[in-house]
């Protein structure tokens, strides 16, 4: 079974072209599966609906839903590919069935929020400045804190106003940025020296000149966060859930928001629905005299 799964994963790598640390997600988890089948002592081929559900216990003992139901995705995608090759004949579907899985809306900044935010970094320092260009990037384009920091100095075009990010799986997008992200980043251009550029490609660079990480911009987003007192969970994901949901309910097409910010299937994307709903619920508690009336 080991060498399958290593045909599975050059599969993965070299014809879906997935990056590292999803190919590594993929075998962690069909390692845990594998390891059940050894200790069970039972052939793929003779795996039945009771094997299934024995293991299905584990999973629960160990792991949250979410994660449950990654490995699951998981071994569904292995098992069709170990069909495709000739291994197996026998179809799985209707014994391995995935559990639902609850919707958690994710954490959003409100408009007053995001402006307070976007307002703490000092002008008038380099450091300041380059907080300055990596929080409106965030929150201007949407993109992942992992397209952020790879950036290079190539990849932004202030004059057509665009960059060019690579995703999951390494696959290229091109992400409009708006009259503030080009500026803060023309800005921080200028400045960009006083960080004594060692990595001469990075857009945004550390105090040693070398490529910002994602603990360092999160890092700073924490600072600042902490500075304003907000309740809520700030992280630089939490950029991307707000530039989504603030276009959405500014009347923005959610398949254009889907290309934004990279998603292949929209069913991910539509999770900013039901945060603009709950919004909207919000407001409308607040603000109508029936919703108060309920509230009493």
């Amino acid at each position: 079974m080991r060498d399958k799964l290593e045909d599975f994963l050059f599969y993965l790598k070299f014809e879906k072209n997935l990056s590292s640390n999803t190919l590594e997600a993929y075998k962690r988890d069909l390692e845990h599966f594998i390891s059940f089948l050894k200790g069970e002592k039972k052939n793929l081929k003779d795996f039945n609906r009771e094997d299934w559900q024995k293991y299905l216990s584990t999973l629960y003992k160990e792991y949250k839903i979410k994660s449950i139901a990654r490995k699951i995705s998981a071994i569904r995608t292995f098992l069709k590919f170990l069909i495709r090759e000739g291994y197996l004949s026998k179809n799985y579907g209707s014994i391995i069935l995935t559990p639902k899985i609850p919707i958690y809306l994710p954490e959003v900044l409100d408009k007053k929020e995001i402006d307070s935010i976007l307002d703490l970094p000092d002008p008038s320092s380099p450091l300041g400045i380059r907080n300055q260009a990596i929080l409106e990037t965030l929150y201007g384009t949407g993109i992942r804190v992992s397209e952020l920091v790879n950036l290079n100095l190539y990849n932004v075009n202030l004059k057509e106003k665009y960059i060019r990010c690579f995703g999951k799986g390494e696959k290229e997008r091109i992400v409009p940025i708006g009259e503030y992200a080009s500026e803060s980043i023309e800005k921080y251009l200028k400045v960009r020296e006083y960080f004594k550029p060692v990595d001469s490609d990075a857009l945004f660079l550390n105090k040693k000149g070398y490529r910002i990480t994602r603990q360092g911009v999160w890092y700073i987003i924490k600072v600042y966060s902490k500075v304003l007192g907000l309740s809520k969970k700030v992280s630089p994901h939490t950029f991307r859930h707000t530039f989504a949901t603030h276009l959405l309910m500014n009347g923005a097409d959610i398949r254009i928001v889907q290309e934004l910010l990279g998603h292949s299937d929209i069913s991910t994307t539509q999770i900013y629905t039901h945060v603009v709903s709950s919004k909207l619920h919000e407001v409308y508690r607040r603000a109508h005299p029936l919703g108060r009336r309920q509230e009493k």
